[in-house]
C-alpha cells in the first residue's frame, strides 16, 4: 500500500472541496514539481514541465516529450467539480424569526440527502474595488454550521407519501444561518407598522452586520459572489479494517488528484505528457473552463507555439494522433441493490482501476465508445506493470446510465477510454472509495503516460 499516496489524498479532499481549492492544489503542487506556468517560457524543449490555467477553475499539466508534438500526446483528463449547493445572488431572506441564505443545487443530486446534516459555506465574493475575499466557513471546530432542516417525523405522514424526488423542493434547499428570540405577547399590539417591520428584519440585520464585520461583506456583494454549500467536516477511513475512505467530493477527485500524483512523477517522456483537469462536467461540461469549451484546444495550441513549430496542421495532427484516459469515475457494485447491476459486468471496490468501453445510458445514446485496438494496447501495458484492473459498465442497461468528458476529446480523432475509481454511493455528499483502488489508479495513470 502507498501510505503517501493516501495521506497526500486525505490531505487533498480536505483542502479542495470546491474545484477552485483543487485548482490551487494542483498548481501548488505543480510549482514544487517544477512546472512553470507557460506565461512565463517563450520557448519549450524536451524535459520541461508548464501549466496552463483558466479563471483558476481548469488546469492542463505538460511535460515535454522527445517525439515531435504533432506525433501526439499521452492525456490524463479529469473533472475537480463536484454536486453541490449554489448560493443565489440575493441569498439571504428572513422568515418567522429564522434567517435562511437560498440556494440552487448543482449536478445530479438526491435532495433529501443533503437536510439535517452539518454543511460548510466555501468560495469567494468579489467586490467592486477588486478585492476578493475568500470564505471558508464550517470546517474548523470552533467554526459554526450550516443545516437545511426537515420535517419530524409525527408530522410527516404527507410528506413520506410523496415520492422521494418531490418531498424535497429545490427552493426548500435554504440553509439556516441564524436566529432571533420573537417579540413578546405583549409587544404584539404595537400598531406602528414601520417598528414591526424593523422587528421583522431585525435577524437578518444581525446577520449582515456580521458579515460585514467578519468579512467585510455588503448584502449587494452577493451578486458577484461564487459560495458554494458543501458538506462539513474531514475525509475519514471507513470500516474497522480502514480500507475504505469515506470523503465528500470522490467523484471525480479521486481521478483527479492520482492523475496529477502520477504526471508530477514524469521527468523525461518520448510522448509529451498531459493531465487535464476541468470544470462543468457534473452539468454538461459547459462555460469557459468546462472540457466543451476551447480551453484545452488553445492550452495545446500554446505549447505548439512554443515548440516552435505551430501551424494549424500540428495542431489537429497533435490532437488527433493522442492517446487519452477519461479520469472518471465508475459506480462501484452494491451488495444491498444487487438488482441494478449486470454483476458479471460490474465494478467491484477493490478490484482496481475501471475500463469503460462505452458510456451513455439505455441503447449506448451519448456513448462513448473506445477502440478495441486502443483498450488492448492498455491490457498489455497494465499487466506488464503488473496493475489490477477491470471491465465494468455503470449498471444494467435499460436501468440509466452517465456520461464523462470522453466524447468531446473524442471529437478530435484520438484514442479515448474512461478508466477511474469505483465509487459507493456517487453523487451522495459522503461517497465511498477503497484505498486499493486508489492506488491502482495512481500506478495505471503513470503507465499510461509513458505508452507508444
Amino acid at each position: 500500500m502507498n501510505d503517501k499516496l493516501i495521506s497526500d489524498y486525505m490531505d487533498f479532499l480536505s483542502n479542495g472541496k470546491t474545484e477552485r481549492e483543487c485548482y490551487t492544489q494542483i498548481v501548488s503542487l505543480a510549482k514544487k514539481n517544477g512546472f512553470k506556468d507557460i506565461a512565463e517560457c517563450q520557448t519549450l524543449k524536451a524535459g520541461d514541465k508548464v501549466y496552463v490555467g483558466k479563471w483558476n477553475k481548469a488546469v492542463a499539466l505538460f511535460v515535454i516529450g522527445e517525439e515531435g508534438i504533432e506525433k501526439g500526446m499521452n492525456i490524463l483528463g479529469a473533472h475537480i467539480d463536484s454536486p453541490r449547493l449554489d448560493v443565489k445572488q440575493k441569498p439571504i431572506y428572513e422568515n418567522d424569526f429564522l434567517v435562511y441564505m437560498n440556494t440552487h443545487y448543482y449536478g445530479g443530486i438526491k435532495k433529501y440527502q443533503w437536510v439535517t446534516m452539518p454543511l460548510a459555506l466555501h468560495g469567494v465574493v468579489c467586490k467592486k474595488d477588486g478585492t476578493v475575499v475568500n470564505v471558508c466557513v464550517g470546517e474548523k471546530a470552533d467554526d459554526p454550521v450550516f443545516v437545511i432542516a426537515d420535517i419530524l417525523p409525527h408530522l410527516a405522514q404527507k410528506q413520506m407519501k410523496e415520492t422521494a424526488s418531490e418531498f424535497i423542493p429545490g427552493e426548500s434547499l435554504d440553509l439556516i444561518l441564524g436566529s432571533e428570540i420573537p417579540p413578546r405577547k405583549e409587544d404584539e399590539s404595537k400598531n406602528d407598522k414601520d417598528e414591526k417591520k424593523e422587528e421583522k428584519d431585525k435577524a437578518k440585520k444581525n446577520i449582515l452586520k456580521l458579515l460585514k464585520e467578519c468579512y467585510g461583506i455588503e448584502e449587494e456583494d452577493f451578486g458577484s459572489a461564487e459560495l458554494e454549500v458543501v458538506p462539513a467536516g474531514a475525509p475519514r477511513f471507513l470500516g474497522f479494517d480502514k480500507s475504505l475512505i469515506l470523503a465528500y467530493g470522490q467523484d471525480d477527485r479521486s481521478c483527479a488528484f492520482t492523475s496529477a500524483a502520477a504526471i508530477m512523477e514524469m521527468s523525461s517522456v518520448k510522448r509529451t505528457a498531459c493531465c487535464l483537469c476541468v470544470d462543468k462536467e457534473e452539468i454538461g461540461s459547459v462555460g469557459a473552463t468546462g472540457m466543451a469549451s476551447h480551453f484545452f484546444e488553445n492550452a495545446v495550441a500554446e505549447v505548439v507555439a512554443r515548440l516552435g513549430t505551430y501551424s494549424e496542421l500540428t495542431l489537429r495532427r497533435c490532437l488527433n494522433n493522442s492517446n487519452m484516459l477519461s479520469s472518471d469515475v465508475n459506480a462501484a457494485f452494491d451488495p444491498q441493490h444487487a438488482d441494478l447491476f449486470d454483476r458479471e459486468n460490474a465494478s467491484f471496490l477493490n478490484g482496481g482501476i475501471v475500463f469503460n468501453k462505452y458510456t451513455g445510458s439505455r441503447g449506448k445514446y451519448d456513448a462513448s465508445d473506445a477502440s478495441p485496438e486502443f483498450i488492448a494496447k492498455l491490457r498489455a501495458l497494465l499487466d506488464q506493470a503488473k496493475v489490477t484492473y477491470q471491465m465494468a459498465e455503470l449498471g444494467k442497461v435499460d436501468q440509466g446510465g452517465g456520461g464523462t468528458i470522453a466524447y468531446l476529446a473524442a471529437k478530435y480523432g484520438m484514442y479515448v477510454l474512461d478508466a477511474g475509481v469505483p465509487v459507493l454511493s456517487m453523487h451522495a455528499p459522503w461517497e465511498v472509495t477503497a484505498k486499493e483502488d486508489l492506488v491502482q489508479a495512481f500506478n495505471a495513470y503513470k503507465a499510461f503516460l509513458t505508452i507508444q
